[in-house]
């Protein structure tokens, strides 16, 4: 047993021959961190270019999570006839035909044109999540499996944070100052052209990511990657998702991720009008703690990934799901600079958590991986769910504390699930 585990501590997170294939796919990883980021920001954009109501600018969210949803499975069944290289390459180019729609978009000024661009763009990253993550855990040692995602995984919040300053830089700050009810008051060819330099630089940005990423498409497609495919090529989704309905482990890690996704976006979501409200801050300064909550974020994925290497997966999950829980009470009851650095805080915690529940959720699926990949993408619709529910629980009680109760009891259910996954292994430990 010592032996076992020694060579399972010895085995390389990624091999040699697997390292430059490695590499091109976890810059993915930083991308759709950026393009995600980006994306949130466009609420506020366009909330003032066109004048939108919030339920308005919320189509920009349900656009991209219902793409997200949409194209989750699908990319699946294409994975599982084809290859995981083939999903990346179609995904990728998905993400660059919407990133590239955002030029035409601008000339129409149609905001339905942009939604369009987005919902596009984010069929791209569902199909590039699904399967850029099973992708990675496939390549290499089924015993690093985790801590090989939890470490490409380590990239995305580097993308989130590189997101969130291009938008800054090269579209809010770009946003003419004028208020709605000035703007009402504007003569049309005025009107027309202010927003038309607005919806230029939102352009801008995402028609250069596209030119970028067609050049990691190349690379890609001209790279010889691990095939990494399911040999019979059969696609039986009926007996697959009659498999995965039937297995718990599966079930609870889609649960668990459901929730997680959920509490992450709610977390970040309403941080700057927490940190407003405590600190009294105006936007601008408040949004610093945003930054500082992904610069955690990322720092302790790597943190995390190292931590694995003598810390169990389950184990980790189910001490730092704990910790959050704790924090988010602390947020909830607590206020001014106490209530922030808990808030700060719960991003180190949340680090590791989507690779993980990912990667423990798949553990022995072999072949149906691929379908239970999407399953868990799927459950990113949570952001939108669980976030939509927590901003309803802040408008009915005015105490954008009290709607910190929604991550809590997401915290809660993924704390179950860590301690689900420890008494699992136990089991299978003593089995063997």
């Amino acid at each position: 047993m010592n032996g076992e585990i020694k060579s399972k501590i010895r085995s390389p997170i990624v091999q040699r021959k697997h390292l430059i294939p490695f590499i091109l796919i976890t810059s993915c990883f930083a991308w759709w961190g950026l393009a995600n980021n980006m994306t949130d920001t466009l609420l506020a954009a366009f909330k003032r270019i066109m004048s939108l109501s919030d339920f308005q600018t919320s189509w920009i969210q349900i656009a991209f999570y219902g793409s997200y949803f949409c194209l989750a499975l699908p990319a699946a069944i294409f994975i599982k006839k084809f290859t995981y290289k083939a999903g990346v390459l179609l995904g990728l180019g998905l993400f660059i035909t919407g990133a590239l729609l955002f030029y035409p978009a601008s000339k129409t000024m149609n905001y339905f044109h942009f939604l369009l661009a987005l919902y596009i763009l984010a069929g791209g990253l569902s199909i590039l999540e699904t399967s850029a993550n099973p992708y990675v855990i496939v390549m290499g040692d089924a015993s690093t499996a985790t801590r090989r995602l939890n470490l490409a995984q380590s990239f995305n919040p580097i993308g989130s944070i590189a997101g969130v300053i291009i938008s800054q830089l090269f579209i809010l700050s770009h946003l003419n100052s004028a208020t709605d009810v000035e703007r009402l008051s504007m003569a049309p060819e005025q009107l027309k052209k202010i927003q038309s330099a607005e919806l230029s630089a939102v352009m801008g940005p995402y028609v250069g990511v596209a030119i970028i990423l067609l050049f990691l498409w190349i690379l890609i497609a001209f790279t010889k990657m691990p095939r990494a495919k399911d040999e019979s090529g059969h696609v039986n989704v009926k007996q697959t998702l009659k498999r995965l309905m039937g297995n718990k482990n599966y079930l609870l890690g889609v649960t668990a991720q459901f929730f997680y996704v959920g509490a992450q976006i709610g977390v970040w979501s309403f941080t700057i009008r927490y940190v407003m409200k405590q600190l009294e801050l105006n936007e601008k300064n408040a949004a610093t703690y945003y930054l500082i909550s992904l610069a955690l974020f990322a720092i302790f994925r790597f943190i995390c990934t190292g931590l694995m290497k003598y810390i169990s997966p389950g184990k980790l999950l189910a001490y730092l799901s704990g910790i959050a829980t704790v924090l988010t009470i602390t947020v909830i009851v607590s206020g001014e600079y106490a209530g922030v650095i808990a808030l700060v805080s719960i991003s180190a915690c949340m680090s590791l958590m989507f690779p993980t529940i990912f990667g423990l959720a798949v553990e022995g699926l072999n072949s149906d991986t691929q379908i239970a990949s999407s399953g868990l993408i799927m459950a990113i619709l949570g952001g939108a769910v669980l976030t939509a529910l927590q901003g309803l629980v802040s408008d009915m009680t005015s105490n954008i504390n009290l709607a910190y109760i929604i991550p809590l009891v997401c915290f809660i259910v993924i704390f179950y699930y860590g301690l689900y996954v420890i008494k699992r292994h136990k089991k299978i430990a003593i089995q063997r």
